[in-house]
């Protein structure tokens, strides 16, 4: 995953500051992610297992919130606006992104409180694996997005 993000970054950093900061929060989901996943339930020195949690599932509804609101509509708006055919990549993986979008909130809906934490840690490990697969779908999904609009459109702004 982090090797996604690199790759990401240098290809597209620096297009459009909305992005860049999209992929910083990208690279953001992905270190708590790691961070989170295998955690022992009773670890007294560290931060408590539920606050790591929920620091996680704010910073992955925040990268979700910004995809839908923000960077999607502005790669719909740059397609229809050049009027190529690239909107018809957008239809095709749009749903797929939304599926996933639907398993985060229910990750965050499930851990979203430090009680809610407590009482599903026996299920932790389960939808973490679960979700790593569907986030790791996602940055692929968003990263084609990405890379067939910019280098469809980059010649054309040049």
């Amino acid at each position: 995953m982090l090797d996604s993000i690199k790759n990401a970054k240098e290809r597209w950093g620096g297009v459009h500051q909305i992005i860049d900061r999209w992929l910083n929060e990208r690279q953001e989901v992905i270190v708590l992610f790691c961070a989170i996943n295998g955690l022992q339930p009773y670890a007294p020195k560290d931060t408590p297992v539920p606050v790591k949690i929920q620091a996680f599932c704010q910073v992955l509804m925040d990268y979700c919130s910004a995809g839908h609101f923000e960077i999607y509509e502005q790669l719909v708006k740059e397609a229809q606006d050049f009027n190529d055919g690239s909107v018809a990549m957008i239809k095709e993986i749009y749903p797929q992104l939304e599926e996933i979008t639907a398993v985060c909130v229910s990750f965050n809906d499930k851990y979203d409180t430090p009680e809610h934490c407590q009482q599903k840690i026996s299920q932790l490990d389960a939808d973490l694996s679960r979700l790593g697969e569907l986030l790791e779908e996602r940055f692929d999904l968003e990263d084609k997005l990405i890379e067939n609009l910019h280098n469809a459109h980059k010649e054309l702004v040049a």
